[in-house]
Parts: C-alpha cells; structure tokens; sequence
C-alpha cells in the first residue's frame, strides 16, 4: 500500500540512514516536496558526475523511490542537480531532516504565505495583530475598546480590517455616512498595475469619536464593496516587478508602511481572519508584528489548532523568532466561577507553551547559568502563557455599532474588561517610542 503524506519524511529518514557516507560527499542535499506532494532528491550539480558514477549513490535512489510509492518518482528521475542552494529555495522556507545536519526539506505549496518565514520587526510604529484560531472570541469588539481608551489616552490608532473574507470593522467602528470610498482590497488590486496611490488617501477616514488622539480606520472594502468577489479573487496575486515576483503579503507590508508614512500613528492594530490560513499566516508572521494576541478559549478545538501552528514553528526551527511576540488572550471569561476558569486556562496555555515555544531547562550544574533560557513558570505574569483576561459583561451584548458606543459605557465597566489588553497594549506603545505620544490632526 502507498503512503500517505505524514508517512513520507519518517520514509526518507530511513531510507537515507545506511548512506551518510553518500551523503557526506555533496555540499548540501534538499529534499524537495512538490506541489502534490511528491519528493525528490536535490543535489549539487559539481558533484553530479562523480554521484552518478557511484554504485552507493544507484543504491540510494532505488532504496528511497520504490517506499515512497506515489509520493516517489522513479530511481532515474528522483534526483535533480542545481548549480546553488538559492536557486532550490528561491523564496521559500527550508527546515534541516530530523537527524540528518546538511539535508534540508523544502515544501513547494500552492499559497505563498508561509508560517515558516517570519518576519524581522517592522521599524514603524508598532504592530499588534489580533488573531484567533476560532471565530467568535471577540477579538473584533476587542480591537474597538483598545483603540477607544488608546485614542482617549492620547494615541494616533490605525486599525486595519484584514479579515478581507469577512469583514466587519467597517460597520462597527464607522457610521455609514463616515465610511471611505476604497478599503484594502482596493489598494491590493490597484497595485497590481502599479494604480495603488490612487486610492491610497481614499481607503482611510477618521471615526469621528471625539477624544484626545483619534482612530483611523482602513476597512477591508470603502463604502460600496462594488465588485468585492471580483477583487477579492485577485488580492493574492504576487506582482510582477522588473526584479521578479513581489508575493502578496510583502505587498501588504508595503500598503501598512505607506499608511504609517503618511498619517504618523502611534500604533496599528491589524484585525488578522481567524483560523491557520493565507491570511492569518501573512498578519502572524509577515507583518513584523511587535506583538500577536492569540485570543484564546479553553476549549479543545483552540488548542489543537494552536498545538499544530506551534509544531510547525518548533519543526522548521522559526520558533525562537517568533515566540517572543506572542501573547495569550483569555477571550470573554465567564463571570461565573472566574478564578476557576482562570487557572485552567493559564494551566492549558502554559502546556502549550512548555510542549511547543519555551525551553527545556537542563538540570543546572556547579557554575551553570540559565539565563539564556527561554522559559516561565506557570504563574509568571511575564510569560507569554499568562493569559491577559477579558472578561465577559452583558454591557457588551448586544453592541453591534461601537461608533455609537464610544463615550456612552461606563469606563470601569472597559477597565474590568478589557484591561488587562488594553494596558498591555499601552505598555508596548511607551516602550515602543520611549516618550509620550504626539497627535497631528492635519491632514485627513
């Protein structure tokens, strides 16, 4: 019986290990899986003749194609030669075959987004995502209050809607008639024929809540959606440049850094689509993110999706780049038997946390230091496992325009809340720009 796709990294492993010496006389060695899943052998093409001319290296392709079955190719066709490693990668993310130094894996996918890739912090203002492995946590009303009480406080908030399959920020922090003409999926489009400044002042407005800062709203559509299926078809193009192929989500980093330009925000806060897909893994991982929010609830569904995100992280050895800038959100905690559900939730996410991002620390000898581990107790509020609550309030229930909201609910009433996020939120801002904030109102 052919294997399955889990099945085919254990069998290359073992058809690789009688022939570690084959293997020590290339450079480098991938292993490449296609698009449908399918693996070949990638070798250095210096060290082709001398291969081929090798009973050992003959030896190796019969024992590796004929396991492989229908994720195999043929033992004269399962390797290829390439004259340089970045010709293989060209792009993508490669992770090093468990027990094998020198032999990397390189997975083709369909989508050019990639959970493996993670992206430098962007040197603008800082960027929290909102992201959620379930719809329906909340994390939308959340990014409301916090860019509410930051305006309140002082800030300049720029909140993204890029949950471009379903958007909603538009209606709930803009009245109809403040809604702008275009919206992100617009600019996405535009761009691909070089038409992106055209609607780039016209994709933002101001939500009109009277405060010390201000919010500035990019919707994922402006107050006609028009052709929306249309466009949203398209927004993942890559584009094609005199210097090849830009993937979407480098585009999108280039719209938030043209944003941040031009209208000077003390923070962005980017509303991610829930789930593990394209969209998500851009604004996880792509946006150089200073913070990411994984609102979270103790139910099994969230902490599977969250186990195999963080088994990807830890597989392909990006975990220590990005483990840094998580942080647990407990998502609309019941009030009833609060410090119960609490702990549970801090106990489940710090079990995450342990099995997949912190370190394992060794037991210490004489003269040993620890310090470069990157591990917490369960009750260190410091580590990114402690949940930042938000509590669940009636008050809340049945708001579906924040817009008319604002200024209307009791601030202890937000505090009790939404607290804990939004002095997170605050404390990353001052860290961030090292001084009070500034507000410019010319200009929109």
């Amino acid at each position: 019986m052919s294997p399955t796709f889990d099945q085919i990294l254990g069998i290359v492993q073992q058809a690789l290990t009688p022939y570690s010496a084959v293997l020590a006389t290339a450079e480098w060695w991938f292993i490449n899986r296609d698009l449908f899943g399918r693996v070949r052998l990638i070798a250095p093409a210096a060290q082709q003749a001398a291969l081929e001319a090798s009973e050992a290296f003959r030896a190796l392709t019969r024992d590796l194609s004929e396991p492989l079955g229908a994720h195999g190719y043929p033992a004269d066709v399962i390797v290829l030669f390439e004259d340089e490693p970045e010709t293989v990668l060209d792009g993508t993310t490669a992770f090093e075959l468990d027990g094998f130094p020198g032999v990397r894996v390189v997975d083709r996918l369909a989508s050019e987004s990639d959970w493996g890739h993670v992206a430098e912090v962007s040197t603008g203002p800082p960027r929290i995502v909102f992201h959620g492995i379930k719809g329906g946590v909340g994390r939308s009303t959340a990014i409301a209050v916090t860019a509410a009480v930051l305006a309140e406080r002082g800030h300049r908030v720029i909140v993204v809607d890029l949950d471009l399959a379903s958007p909603g920020l538009s209606s709930t922090l803009l009245p109809i008639a403040r809604r702008p003409k275009h919206g992100v999926v617009d600019w996405l489009v535009e761009d691909l024929v070089d038409n992106g400044d055209v609607v780039l002042d016209s994709m933002v407005t101001r939500s009109g809540f009277e405060s010390a800062g201000e919010i500035i709203v990019v919707p994922a559509h402006g107050d006609s959606p028009g052709e929306y299926l249309a466009k949203l078809g398209r927004v993942w193009m890559p584009k094609l440049t005199p210097t090849g192929r830009e993937k979407w989500a480098r585009r999108l980093n280039r719209m938030l850094g043209a944003l941040e330009t031009r209208w000077r925000p003390d923070v962005v806060l980017v509303d991610s689509r829930s789930g593990i897909d394209d969209i998500s893994a851009a604004c996880v991982t792509e946006l150089g993110a200073l913070r990411v929010l994984m609102f979270t609830t103790d139910a099994p569904q969230t902490w599977e999706g969250y186990r195999i995100l963080f088994d990807h992280w830890r597989r392909t050895g990006s975990v220590t780049c990005i483990r840094e800038r998580l942080q647990c959100v407990g998502a609309a905690m019941p009030s009833v038997d609060e410090a119960r559900d609490f702990l549970a939730l801090r106990e489940m996410s710090w079990s995450l946390f342990v099995e997949g991002v912190y370190d394992e620390i060794p037991v210490p000898s004489e003269g040993s230091q620890d310090d470069d581990f990157f591990s917490y107790d369960v009750g260190d509020r410091l580590g990114p496992h402690f949940p930042w609550q938000v509590r669940w309030d009636r008050a809340f229930l049945n708001i579906a325009a924040w817009h008319e909201a604002f200024g209307v609910l009791d601030g202890k009433v937000i505090d009790a809340s939404f607290g804990p996020v939004i002095d997170g939120i605050s404390a990353l801002i001052v860290e961030h720009h090292s001084g009070a904030p500034t507000i410019d109102k010319e200009g929109l």
